[in-house]
């Protein structure tokens, strides 16, 4: 029972975190991810997560890249739990390190014009 309440709360963090990044993508983006979220999508969003992943490992080739990895393992952990905390944990961490990024860039722009 215990872990059913933390796999739901695990669930519910990472739909707060693709949320956010969602509202971000351009609407056509935005709407792809919306349906691969859906419950019933499972049948495309687990082949899609395994390709995503495999793109992301030879990430060496041209058109291929390592953005395809994490976006490959957010999409599996909808259905695989226990990928829902590692995964909830580094996209905070990687939502952190953006914002500080964002503020370090505007900080250096802000003293070279000055």
């Amino acid at each position: 029972m215990e872990s059913a309440a933390l796999s739901d709360q695990h669930h519910r963090r990472l739909e707060r975190r693709v949320d956010r990044i969602q509202e971000k993508l351009p609407d056509s983006m935005a709407r792809t991810l919306a349906w691969l979220r859906e419950p019933r999508a499972t049948w495309v969003r687990v082949p899609a997560g395994l390709l995503l992943i495999l793109g992301g490992l030879f990430s060496f080739l041209p058109v291929l890249g390592i953005w395809m990895l994490p976006l490959g393992l957010v999409l599996l952990a909808y259905d695989v739990p226990f990928l829902r905390p590692p995964i909830n944990r580094a996209l905070v961490r990687g939502e952190r390190r953006w914002k500080e990024w964002k503020r370090r860039r505007r900080a250096a722009s802000s003293s070279s014009s000055s």
